[in-house]
């Protein structure tokens, strides 16, 4: 798969500019619209060494993910300190510690079984990080993966001529396509990028609650 393919080897080179030392404000500021209960598990898709999983879970919360590159989960678990315990899962190989468990591997090799309940997922750059031609495919498996939990989205808009993702541009039509058979879909915030997007153009972080239509 082109996707995977092209993330493994940013993982491999190091090549990591989007990585982010900080946690993202849109989750600290909009976690809450997802009404969580204590103790929750969220689901983070192609989620990498986030430190937004620290946050949640210091927040109380259980993380799960999925990820490509083993590269970026042990560099995860390095960072935060802890020793994982390592179980091959078919295709795919679990690292996992207390109110933590990541796979490794191709996410449409991970099923519903596999990944057990989530409450929620946060999809923080899984989106926009994929061509478009796996995106549809994408949000079918997510959907069913989760059971169609409830989802916080954080996605780009912007003039895709004007600039090569990723970062791709998937606007609220492109989301509605994907997600509306199975969601309400709510914009939170669509703030402009400040300097542009990779410093190069014009764009807007959107934000997205999707709530299953029959909550």
């Amino acid at each position: 798969m082109m996707d995977r393919d092209f993330w493994l080897d940013k993982w491999n080179r190091n090549e990591i500019g989007f990585h982010k030392d900080e946690v993202h404000p849109a989750l600290v500021a909009h976690i809450g619209a997802l009404s969580l209960a204590p103790g929750a598990r969220v689901f983070l898709p192609l989620c990498g060494k986030t430190r937004d999983i620290g946050w949640l879970m210091s927040q109380g919360y259980r993380v799960a993910g999925a990820e490509w590159s083993a590269v970026a989960v042990e560099q995860l678990f390095e960072d935060a300190g802890i020793t994982p315990t390592r179980q091959e899962r078919g295709a795919l190989t679990l690292f996992t510690a207390p109110g933590i468990d990541i796979f490794v591997g191709d996410i449409f090799d991970l099923g519903p079984v596999d990944l057990g309940p989530v409450d929620a997922c946060y999809d923080r750059a899984a989106l926009v990080a994929l061509s478009p031609q796996t995106r549809h495919r994408y949000a079918e498996h997510l959907t069913g993966l989760t059971g169609a939990a409830p989802q916080l989205l954080i996605s780009f808009d912007y003039d895709q001529s004007a600039m090569d993702g990723p970062p791709f541009s998937v606007d609220e039509t492109c989301i509605r396509r994907f997600y509306a058979s199975a969601y309400d879909i709510t914009l939170l915030a669509d703030d402009p990028v400040i300097g542009g997007l990779k410093g190069r153009c014009p764009a807007l972080e959107t934000v997205w609650l999707l709530e299953r239509e029959d909550r």
